[in-house]
């Protein structure tokens, strides 16, 4: 059976009503539980695991494909309106997201990330179907020297996350680092900074780092401002329409980061978080104007959002050709994928073509319901912003509570959780950027893992990244992005003296 024959095949299975009805349900309930910080995709597959015991495994896995990129959409809702990302891959769509929210254009943001996220998915579906055989021998190739390499290239975004200084930055960045160090040291077993409490063993999760840095912080900085009726202004929703100009504005990021985030997506524990982070910081540099971005820049909003939704798709290459999870929330899908009896892998489009095609048949689908479901919903969705500000502080907190309460069952990480949102509240009042200190605790310790795992296989020789292509190669890069701004910053500051001389 070719690719046409399959893909065909693949159709008729996610085009029958069982098919339609399924996708439609995953990707509805995935939009939904994805809005609710906490509750990202990997809650909501794990949640629906149960309910597909008794289905046909083909339509199972098309409705949790469904919930996998709909709760990715999703997550996107509650970093726009409220600031609070769910998911580790919508942490880049509040940094211009919210800001545009704020002042009064939430349609139009949620407009921008419905129509990204589309074509970001869209594209990802095809290069999925096209190139799958081929870039799973990509990902095999990349060992831990490439990654090592591949996470220092997202590290030099550290500079470009900082509105002002770049010291600041760095310093938000080595505290990010310093956390995530903290638990029981996975190569050697030793304990680090737990201080003898158990509770620090398994170290700090995602969540409660990002939900007390951004919406905690966020709700101490409402109530500190609670009197300041300029604030009240983002109680408007906007337009809902798109300008000639912001089409315009928003091709360019979409078009190269589909590409880049499906790429990124391939990659064995890279996902949709990296490309998001990537997609935001390329589109930073390539800017004419780099210092809109923080301040609702609509380039801002539409890369992290594409490059995320084409990453998922990306995920599914490794998983679905090699039966090896791209991510978390894949590996919670090959779960699910074993439970159904069927083994993802290279026999899978030769052994179970349905299957295989099927899913990606059902992405198609998928992807235009994500956009038909979310479209007319925007104004309802929007209406958050109307909730009375004592109410949408007090809401906030509840779901950040349960959020994080409900991943561990353990009161410690809600101590934790305010712990770090005062954190985040005072590098707020002394102008420190969280976002360096979220990148560098989402990098930090895969770039650690990947960098002792080469040592090993060199016998502790860094002469190893001399000898792989690939690593070299991103690593001449990443000193290329943070060199070349120095250059050019000293050589401005140079002419700008030279011409402060008098002759």
């Amino acid at each position: 059976m070719d690719a046409f024959q399959g893909l065909m095949s693949g159709f008729q299975v996610a085009f029958s009503l069982e098919g339609v009805l399924f996708v439609f349900i995953g990707v509805f309930v995935g939009t939904f539980i994805g809005m609710m910080p906490g509750l990202g995709p990997i809650s909501a597959i794990a949640i629906m695991i149960p309910i597909t015991y008794s289905m046909d495994p083909t339509v199972a896995l098309v409705m949790m494909a469904g919930v996998y990129y709909g709760a990715i959409f999703g997550g996107s809702s509650s970093s726009i309106l409220l600031n609070a990302p769910g998911v580790a891959g919508t942490v880049a769509t509040a940094f211009d997201g919210y800001p545009m929210a704020q002042q009064g254009k939430a349609g139009k943001a949620l407009a921008i990330a419905a129509i990204a996220s589309f074509t970001g998915g869209t594209v990802s579906v095809i290069l999925l179907m096209l190139f799958t055989p081929i870039l799973s021998a990509v990902a095999v190739s990349f060992g831990p020297a490439e990654y090592f390499a591949l996470m220092f290239l997202g590290l030099t975004a550290i500079s470009s996350l900082s509105d002002g200084s770049t010291i600041k930055a760095f310093i938000s960045a080595t505290l990010g680092f310093i956390v995530v160090t903290i638990g029981i040291d996975s190569q050697t077993g030793t304990s680090r900074f737990t201080f003898g409490n158990p509770n620090l063993l398994e170290g700090i999760d995602f969540l409660v780092i990002a939900l007390g840095l951004f919406a905690l912080a966020e709700v101490s900085t409402l109530v500190l401002n609670r009197k300041d009726n300029s604030m009240s202004d983002n109680k408007e929703i906007g337009s809902l329409r798109l300008s000639k100009e912001d089409v315009k504005e928003m091709s360019g990021p979409m078009t190269r980061q589909s590409f880049l985030g499906f790429l990124i997506g391939v990659l064995p524990g890279a996902g949709a978080t990296i490309a998001s982070f990537i997609a935001y910081i390329t589109e930073k540099k390539l800017a004419k104007k780099p210092e809109e971005f923080g301040k609702g820049s609509i380039k801002g909003l539409a890369a992290p959002e594409t490059a995320n939704n084409a990453a998922t798709g990306g995920a599914f290459v490794p998983l679905l050709s090699l039966g090896i999870p791209g991510s978390g929330t894949t590996a919670v899908l090959l779960g699910a994928f074993l439970v159904l009896g069927v083994q993802p892998g290279p026999l899978l489009i030769q052994d179970r073509p349905e299957v295989f095609w099927g899913i990606i048949a059902s992405m198609y689908i998928g992807n235009i319901f994500l956009l038909i479901l979310n479209l007319p919903l925007i104004p309802y969705i929007a209406r958050v912003l109307r909730i009375p500000r004592p109410l949408l502080i007090s809401l906030v907190i509840i779901f950040s509570l349960i959020g994080v309460y409900a991943i561990s069952l353990n009161t410690f990480d809600l101590y934790m959780l305010v712990a770090f949102g005062i954190i985040g509240f005072l590098m707020r009042m002394f102008s420190f950027p969280a976002a360096p200190f979220i990148l560098a605790f989402i990098l930090g310790g895969m770039m650690e893992q990947a960098f002792r795992q080469t040592l090993t296989i060199s016998n502790g020789s860094l002469a190893i990244f001399m000898d792989k292509p690939i690593a070299l190669t991103l690593i001449i890069v990443s000193l290329l992005t943070i060199l070349f701004p120095m250059f050019t910053g000293r050589k401005k500051f140079n002419t700008k003296n030279d011409a402060g001389k008098p002759l």
